[in-house]
């Protein structure tokens, strides 16, 4: 169990029902650093299949068997459950729909079928659990299966039921903080993967702007000469946006280099992972 800093006695009480490994965080950390430390301490455990699960009794504790099913039949690295959304009663029209939308949105960029992208019931191999890398401070659902998506991990999901509500959620204080700390999150990390893909889009749109905007001038400078003086600025504004777009590929390249460069990183910190890790076997 991760206790990420509560201030309720949450270790004591989870000690006395019997939770044999603790780990407590002097401060609150967030979500996603919360589960990164998560994984690293059931690996260092010797963990083969690690199970993570919200601490809001949202999820029924009685599909665990059927969530690592997969994983014990080498079917996929990663399992998602998937809530039946739609039916949940505590959920409002409004957040049904943001979930819908946002999962949709996960799915497209992630090149991964999961109906739910930001459930918190989740199970994990041995491999993909030291494969992950989770930069977010937010929350780590999104962004674990964007990496899935781009490492080559396998990911499915099955459905999952839901306990009643007992509190709101303490991740956010209004959706408004949500929907921008989730964009942000997987803007950045889809840049992070795809640096060359959203740097040469951006160049594109800002080149073929400027292109349109040269050909407007010169449409105007041979059919209505007497008034060319009077279009010099879409001449002036299209070379700011040539160079622009042109800068703006090269930063592309540059950051396409470096994404290579961490997937080395990566690679040799999976090496080393796996040498650390297995030694305490």
């Amino acid at each position: 169990m991760i206790d990420d800093g509560s201030t309720d006695q949450t270790s004591e009480v989870a000690k006395s029902h019997g939770v044999q490994h603790i780990v407590r965080l002097p401060v609150n950390q967030g979500l996603a650093r919360a589960f990164a430390l998560g994984l690293d301490t059931c690996l260092r455990l010797g963990a083969d299949i690690i199970v993570n699960t919200d601490a809001d009794n949202q999820y029924k504790g009685a599909d665990i068997q059927r969530l690592v099913e997969p994983l014990l039949r080498k079917k996929a690295d990663i399992v998602v459950g998937t809530r039946d959304i739609k039916n949940i009663p505590h959920f409002s029209s409004f957040k049904k729909l943001l979930q819908r939308t946002g999962s949709s949105f996960v799915r497209t960029i992630s090149s991964t079928t999961i109906p739910d992208a930001t459930s918190g019931f989740r199970a994990y191999d041995r491999e993909a659990a030291m494969r992950l890398n989770v930069f977010s401070d937010f929350t780590y659902t999104l962004e674990t299966i964007l990496q899935a998506g781009t490492s080559g991990l396998t990911i499915t999901h099955i459905p999952v039921q839901t306990n009643s509500s007992l509190r709101p959620s303490r991740l956010f204080a209004s959706p408004g903080e949500y929907i921008g700390r989730s964009l942000t999150t997987l803007i950045r990390i889809y840049t992070m993967y795809n640096p060359l893909r959203v740097f040469s889009t951006l160049a594109g749109i800002l080149i073929i702007a400027g292109l349109i905007l040269v050909a407007r001038f010169f449409y105007f400078y041979y059919t209505l000469a007497h008034v060319q003086a009077g279009h010099i600025q879409s001449l002036i504004i299209a070379a700011i946006m040539l160079v622009i777009g042109f800068q703006v590929f090269l930063f592309g390249l540059l950051a396409d280099i470096t994404a290579k460069n961490r997937k080395i990183l990566e690679d040799v910190l999976l090496r080393i992972k796996r040498i650390e890790m297995n030694a305490k076997r």
